[in-house]
């Protein structure tokens, strides 16, 4: 079973557990939060592996792309993550130049978990 660091959706940081530590996620939500890191990746950000990453700068930020086009550059990120064999993202708004939404995902086992974005 795998589990990351839990982030607080809010802010996206590290968030902590009733003790005062460092909280954890387990699958399947472990899995849907790294997708939704995965989807908020630029491109060339990952310093070990500069092909990962959504291209904000080059097509999306300051253009105008269709919304089919960013759901691919996104959902196609999601998979990107160990396990992950389906992912759907939906959106749910664009306000001061945010998007927010939901990514769903599903494990090989069949499994689906989601979190916002």
């Amino acid at each position: 079973m795998a589990s990351t660091l839990l982030l607080d959706q809010s802010g996206w940081d590290l968030a902590l557990d009733v003790s005062g530590n460092i909280a954890v996620a387990t699958e399947p939500y472990a899995q849907a939060q790294d997708a939704a890191s995965s989807m908020r990746t630029f491109a060339g950000e990952v310093w070990y592996d500069r092909s990962r990453g959504v291209p904000y700068w080059e097509q999306i930020l300051g253009h105008y792309p269709p919304v089919s086009l960013m759901r691919t550059y996104l959902e196609g990120a999601a998979l990107l993550v160990p396990g992950i064999v389906k992912a759907r993202a939906f959106f749910t708004g664009f306000a001061d130049r945010r998007l927010t939404g939901q990514v769903q995902i599903q494990d090989a086992s069949g499994q689906v978990s989601a979190t916002g974005f």
